[in-house]
Formats: structure tokens, C-alpha cells, sequence
């Protein structure tokens, strides 16, 4: 029956007053009640809706949410101070279960039951908690950070009345950790996702928003010095009972926190209304919000009248700011009031701080939903900046040297000779890059990461453990003419940080596209192929990810290979290319049926040999009409110039017995033995098919530990092996590498986006095993992580959107 009402509870504030214990028991003469001033850390987490990307299991979910002090190791919880509703939850009468709680044992909050049925499924929430941490133990404001755990609780579906309570009150399923730290306690409004875990996919739309309070004052003994007692210290009028009050750092460091709660507090109220366009009348207090006022009378028999109000003449001791005014945060200054004063002044400043935080409840509570939009778009902007530490951006400097296309040197009379001294004997760039990544990763296990932002501990709960992504990035390189046999040559690098779409760029989207962005909606669809032996689900963290980021793509994760990647890679192609029509022509008719259909963006992403398969795909005629809808292609560890250079003898020995006792078609077309002339195997004539040129973004993924795939083959680029190999085997090697590069060099009228990633996993979770030995381990790796993938997708959405 309480399915259909709102919930408004307030509960009283629970406080707590850090008392001074003296050293010795002191003369009842020379204590003094003094004011200890008390103020509570106030987080209020607003949860929006429960979106399901990808549960494995149908059942009753709920969320559990704690807070505690970070170097409390869980002796200082914080308590549920008041809940509010803010819409009815849409749930249909068998979907839910009960109403939310408050566990007085463990001080958490937990949602109310509700039903997940089907993928991608949404349950608004529409509710906002708010916890009270104490923070009298500290001297002063919080040093602390703050830990807030949420917890996934789970129950099977099949479970009725009394015993989803009881399921749910189990161990949970998944859990997810945030560190808010202290420079953001005094004032904070930030988005915060919450995704659990790769076995427990979903999206929670929470933000924070957070404030210091005051809570009170209280009565507390304070000792004098014995040897200061005068018989006006008794009687309470002691300049130095005066003193010893007035230098107490800790009612400082308050009385400093609360202005600046105050000030971040009107700043950011402000911010929010210009952003959403909804007015929020701060007139009055604005005006009465006066710290000349606040503090003018203390100050001016120390200071002099017209110094205080007007802020003449020199600065006293740093009290002044650079243009003259007090600076009334100013430690020095502050010190100078006398105990009452401060605490007047303590009270104020709490009284203001209070009216702003209540402003803003009310203000959310009208424009929740246009309040959250703006923090999530703000949260998106911000994650190139703090992933940051774990990518390494890099400019490419190609060289200005041209390789022999493969044709007789002779023919050329001399001009193009490949040039031999271009790799030392001791270069690997597989092990350069590991070597770069290795020294990256050690100095991120010595930063010292101290910002405002919520940090996600799936991430910075052990930085040093994280992936480090290296971006190499190269625009617009030109075409090669057909006098030219050059590498790469004439490119434009972008700067480290810059745009990845220039202006030219977007001007040649929007004309292409404008009819299509004017006259109907876009199309998008992302089609997923797996590797040899893989599943259709494999790369679905990757799929994940993307939905995050596009909600609204359709995607195909592709099965027509599936328990059949010993075939053929022609009729693994054919397979794909049939699959993908009929899922492009089937999108394309529910779209013309809801609307006017406008543009289609085709964007493919490959795991290892499903990379071949899917250039296969694209070069069987039935996919020629949606060649022109290509967009975004991402290599997955793909073996693009096959294994005719691989150094990995072990690997090289397990595909030898495949051939031998498999009779695996493929693996033979991947190591050029699937016909006596190399220029009639598979892969060479694969490599002059134009599978490539039609993508407006290219982003190929490698990993120097992934012993599965040659390092070079995945980055498509030259090797060392190659470039001392004078045979035909080197001649052949190299035309194919530049009929691959011709294809990704765009025409002089385009730009088109073409990205090398390497990503260093952290090899010490492996252990030594065989997997890690042979190189499998991080092919794998590709798969079971996603944060690689959150890295790259959201620091270049552009992208993926």
C-alpha cells in the first residue's frame, strides 16, 4: 500500500562534541566552561534510476548505501539524517516489494525491491538520502576522506513476500566504492555512475552533493595555566583566559571551513541555476551577506575603522588580499577575535551556510532532473583530464625515408632502396613500449593523487594496477600518387590534447550529413566479432561501454561463426557479410516505419581473427550498397599482415599442430601456407582489397605482452625482421603493409581519424602460469576488463557517437 505514497522524513540531526580531557586533574578554581563549537559533514546522494545493461540474472535487486570516514576503519559511520521521495517509483504492482529502510545496526539505507525482468530495463528511483558524518574528533574540518560504498543485494526471483527481505539481508553481489575526498567536503555537486561490476553490468544515475554544517556549540572545561590565576580570572573577565580561547586553532580552522562552505555553496547554487536557466531569488541574502559586517566590530579597534570598511592603506601582516580588501579566511585574522566573537561569528556563518544548503534541497528537488543532465554532461567532459594518468598521449614522428614497395629495386633504378639501417640490432619496439609503459606505471605508484573529484576505487582504489594506455595519434595523412612508395609521409600530427575532429573535419560531417540530421533520425549500429573458438558475448564489455555512451545504438554481436572459426575466412566472411545485411536491412525497416529514416553509421569492432573475417565480409559484394555508411572501426588485437614475421616460437609451434592435425583452413591463410606463391595466398590478396578506405575513424588496439598476435601485425606497421629480410618473403611483406596504409591514408578532400593504442595490463595478477608464458594471458585480457575500454571510448567520444 505504500507503493503509491512519497516519503518525507526528517530526521533529526545526530551530533557529536569533541571534549577536551586535560592532562592532570586540574584545581576546580581553574576551570573555565568554555563553547566547543560542533559542526557535522553532510552528504546527501541523490539516486535517479536503476538501468540494467547487463544482469545475468532475472530476480529482486536493491540497493544498499554506507558511509564512513576513511581512517576509520569502520568504527565511524554515518547516519541517514532525512530521506525524500521525490516521485512516486513507476512500478507495476508485481515489480515491487515493500518500501525503503533504514537499518539502525549499520546505519545504511537501502532502496525499495524491485524487479528486473528484461536487459536494459529501467527503474526510476527518484529518491535522495542524506547522511551526517561527525567531525567534531578532528581539530578543525575534516582531514578525513570519505568512503561511500554501494551494494548490490540480490534475491531469485521466485522468492515471494517475507523471503525476498530475507535473501536480500545476504551477502551482496557486487559492490562499489567511491572515495570523496577532503577538499570536497566543504562543498561538492558532482555526478557519480555507478556500475558495479563485468559480472554485474548496470548503470545507477547517482550525484553527491555535499556540505559542512554547523551543528552547535557546547559546554566544555577549559584548563588555565596554574600559574596565571588572578582573582579577575576568577571572576570570568582574564585577558589571558581571553587569549588562551582565542588562538584555539581548531575554532579557526572552523570558523575558516564554514566560509569557504559558503562561499562554494553560493557560487556553484549560482552556477546551476544559469546552467539549467532556472532562477533561484538570492537577492536578500546576497545583500545581507556582509563580512565587513560579520566581522567589521571585532576588528576595528585592532585594525581602525576605515581600514576595515574600505581595506586603505598598507597590509598588516598578510590580513590583505592584492587589491587591498581584507581577507577575512585570513588565519592571522581570525585569531585576532576574541572566543565570543568567533563564535558569533561561528554561529553566523553556520546560519548562512544552512540557508544555502536548504535553498539548494528545494532547488533540486524542483529541477532534479535538468540538475543531473548538466552534472553528467560536466562528469563527461572531465574524464580525459583525470584518466589521464594512465594515458600516455604521443605525437608520431613519421619518417621522412621511403620502404621498397615490394616491386624488383632494379625496376626503379635504384631510387626507392630500402633503407636498412633504419632499425638497430638491438630495437624491439614490442619491448620499447612495454619498457615505456613499466616506467609510467612505477611513477603512478609514487603520485600522491589529492583533487576535489569523487574517485571511483575500482580505479583508484590501486592505481598501479591499471592498465596504461599509449594513444598514438595521426590525422590526415595524404595518399599515396602513383609515383610514390613512401611509408607515410606529409602528416599532419594533432597536438597531444587537441581536438581529434578538426574543422575541416566537421565541416564535411555536417554537409554530408546535414540533409540526413534535418529530414530523419540517424541509424547507428555497431556490429561485434569474435576470435577463433570465441563466443558472441565475448566482446560485450566492451558493447557495454559503448551503450553508455550511446544509449540509443543498436548492436549486433555477431554468431554466424560461432563453432565455426576452423573454416575457410571466405566463408566465415560470406556468413558475417549475410548476417550483417539482414540486420541492417531489418533496423533499417523498423526506422522507416517510426520515422523518417535519415543517415546509417556502421561501425565495426573485432577481436583478434575476427578482424580478418570482417574485412572479409567487406569485400563480398552484397555488403557494397553500406560500404558509404561505414564510421568506426576498432581492432581488437587483430593479425591484419598475419604471422609471416612472428617471434613467439611456442605460439608458432601450436599453430603448426593445428595445421598438421586439425587441417584448420584459417591457420593456414594466416601463415601464408595455404598456397606455394605467396602472391596467391589468402591474406596477401586480402591486403589489395579496399576493405579499409570507406571508415572515418580507425583505431587499431595492440599489446606488446599479447604473444597471440604479432605486435607489428596488429599495429600494422613494419618489423624489424622485415626490414633486414631482402627476400621476396620482406618485398611481399612490405607491399602489403603499404596496401593496408594506402587504404587508411585519406583522400586530400577528407580527414579521417586514424589511431594506434597500446595497452600494458598489469602483468603481476597473472602469476607464472602457461597462459602468461606463452602470451595468452593478455590476449584474453581484452576481453575480461573493461576499463581499457572506458579509458579510450570516453576520452574520444566523438568517436564512438
Amino acid at each position: 500500500m505504500y507503493r503509491h505514497l512519497g516519503w518525507f522524513i526528517g530526521l533529526k540531526y545526530r551530533t557529536w562534541s569533541a571534549k577536551r580531557l586535560p592532562d592532570a586533574k586540574p584545581h576546580p578554581a581553574r576551570v573555565k566552561p568554555v563553547a566547543m563549537l560542533d559542526t557535522a559533514q553532510e552528504i546527501a546522494i541523490y539516486i535517479h534510476r536503476f538501468h540494467n545493461l547487463d544482469l545475468f540474472q532475472q530476480g529482486w535487486y536493491q540497493i544498499k548505501i554506507t558511509l564512513r570516514w576513511e581512517d576509520d576503519d569502520y568504527t565511524s559511520l554515518g547516519t541517514p539524517a532525512r530521506v525524500v521521495q521525490y516521485e512516486v517509483p513507476d512500478l507495476g504492482s508485481d515489480d515491487a516489494y515493500g518500501v525503503w529502510r533504514i537499518d539502525d545496526t549499520d546505519n545504511s539505507f537501502s532502496t525499495q525491491p524491485f524487479r528486473i525482468k528484461y536487459a536494459r530495463q529501467d527503474v526510476l528511483l527518484s529518491i535522495m538520502i542524506s547522511f551526517n558524518l561527525p567531525v567534531g574528533r578532528y581539530e578543525g574540518p575534516p582531514t578525513s576522506a570519505v568512503i561511500l560504498k554501494f551494494e548490490l543485494m540480490y534475491a531469485p526471483a521466485l522468492n515471494k513476500g517475507s523471503e525476498i527481505l530475507a535473501s536480500l539481508d545476504t551477502s551482496p553481489s557486487a559492490v562499489h566504492e567511491f572515495r570523496i575526498p577532503p577538499k570536497a567536503l566543504l562543498g561538492l555537486h558532482s555526478y557519480c555512475p555507478v556500475h558495479f561490476d563485468a559480472f554485474h553490468a548496470v548503470l545507477v544515475d547517482v550525484s553527491i552533493h555535499t556540505s559542512l554544517l554547523k551543528v552547535g556549540s557546547s559546554m566544555s572545561p577549559l584548563k588555565v595555566p596554574s600559574g596565571s590565576s588572578t582573582a579577575q580570572d576568577d571572576a570570568g573577565d582574564s585577558s589571558i583566559g581571553s587569549k588562551v580561547a582565542s588562538v584555539d586553532f581548531k575554532d579557526v580552522m572552523l570558523v575558516k571551513a564554514l566560509l569557504t562552505a559558503r562561499d562554494i555553496l553560493l557560487e556553484e547554487l549560482q552556477k546551476l541555476s544559469r546552467a539549467i536557466d532556472q532562477a533561484v531569488d538570492l537577492t536578500d541574502f546576497i545583500s545581507n551577506m556582509d563580512d565587513t559586517n560579520l566581522f567589521g566590530s571585532v576588528l576595528k579597534k585592532n585594525l581602525g575603522a576605515a581600514d576595515v570598511v574600505s581595506g586603505r592603506g598598507k597590509p598588516r601582516n598578510g590580513l590583505e588580499r592584492a587589491n587591498g580588501s581584507l581577507d577575512f579566511r585570513s588565519e592571522e585574522l581570525l585569531r585576532r577575535l576574541s572566543r565570543g566573537d568567533l563564535l558569533n561569528s561561528f554561529h553566523s556563518l553556520g546560519d548562512q551556510v544552512s540557508y544555502l544548503w536548504n535553498t539548494f534541497l528545494h532547488f533540486h528537488r524542483a529541477n532534479e532532473r535538468k540538475i543531473l543532465e548538466f552534472l553528467r554532461d560536466a562528469w563527461a567532459k572531465d574524464r580525459r583530464a583525470e584518466w589521464s594518468i594512465w594515458m600516455v598521449y604521443s605525437k608520431v614522428e613519421m619518417p621522412h625515408y621511403y620502404l621498397n614497395s615490394g616491386g624488383d629495386e632494379s625496376s626503379h633504378n635504384g631510387s626507392h632502396k630500402r633503407v636498412s639501417s633504419l632499425w638497430k640490432l638491438t630495437d624491439d619496439p614490442a619491448q620499447t613500449a612495454a619498457t615505456r609503459a613499466e616506467l609510467h606505471r612505477r611513477s603512478i605508484a609514487q603520485m600522491n593523487i589529492n583533487n576535489r573529484s569523487i574517485q571511483d576505487m575500482q580505479i583508484f582504489g590501486n592505481p598501479s594496477q591499471i592498465p596504461i594506455v599509449i594513444v598514438e595519434r595521426v590525422m590526415n595523412a595524404r595518399r599515396r600518387s602513383s609515383s610514390e612508395n613512401s611509408y607515410l609521409r606529409h602528416l599532419d600530427v594533432i597536438d597531444s590534447m587537441g581536438p581529434l575532429i578538426g574543422p575541416s573535419s566537421a565541416a564535411a560531417n555536417k554537409k554530408s550529413g546535414s540533409g540526413s540530421l534535418q529530414n530523419g533520425r540517424v541509424l547507428r549500429i555497431v556490429v561485434f566479432v569474435h576470435g577463433f573458438q570465441g563466443h558472441h558475448l565475448d566482446l560485450r564489455l566492451v558493447r557495454n561501454q559503448w551503450l553508455l555512451i550511446d544509449p540509443k545504438t543498436e548492436f549486433l554481436m555477431s554468431e554466424a561463426n560461432e563453432d565455426k572459426t576452423s573454416d575457410d575466412f571466405r566463408e566465415m566472411g560470406l556468413r558475417l557479410a549475410q548476417e550483417v545485411v539482414s540486420f541492417v536491412k531489418k533496423k533499417m525497416d523498423k526506422f522507416s516505419r517510426s520515422g523518417r529514416l535519415g543517415d546509417i553509421k556502421l561501425s565495426f569492432v573485432g577481436h583478434s581473427i575476427g578482424n580478418v573475417i570482417l574485412r572479409t565480409a567487406l569485400a563480398e559484394s552484397i555488403m557494397e550498397p553500406f560500404l558509404r555508411y561505414l564510421y568506426t572501426y576498432v581492432s581488437i588485437s587483430g593479425p591484419h599482415l598475419g604471422y609471416l614475421y612472428s617471434s613467439n616460437s611456442l605460439f608458432n609451434s601450436g599453430l603448426w599442430l593445428l595445421k598438421k592435425f586439425k587441417g584448420t583452413q584459417c591457420i593456414h591463410q594466416l601463415t601464408f601456407t595455404d598456397d606455394p606463391d605467396l602472391q596467391n595466398t589468402f591474406l596477401y590478396k586480402l591486403c589489395k582489397q579496399k576493405t579499409l578506405e570507406n571508415f572515418k575513424h580507425i583505431i587499431l588496439l595492440s599489446s606488446p605482452q599479447d604473444g597471440y598476435v604479432p605486435y607489428h601485425s596488429a599495429r600494422i606497421e613494419t618489423c624489424q625482421a622485415a626490414s633486414w629480410d631482402f627476400s621476396k618473403k620482406g618485398k611481399l611483406f612490405l607491399e602489403m603493409l603499404n596496401d593496408c596504409l594506402d587504404q587508411i591514408r585519406a583522400p586530400s578532400s577528407e580527414q579521417r581519424v586514424f589511431i594506434r593504442c597500446d595497452v600494458n595490463f598489469d602483468t603481476s595478477s597473472y602469476g607464472k602460469n602457461l597462459n602468461s608464458f606463452i602470451g595468452r594471458a593478455a590476449h584474453i585480457e581484452f576481453l575480461e576488463s573493461d576499463i581499457f575500454a572506458r579509458f579510450l571510448m570516453w576520452s574520444f567520444p566523438e568517436l564512438f557517437h
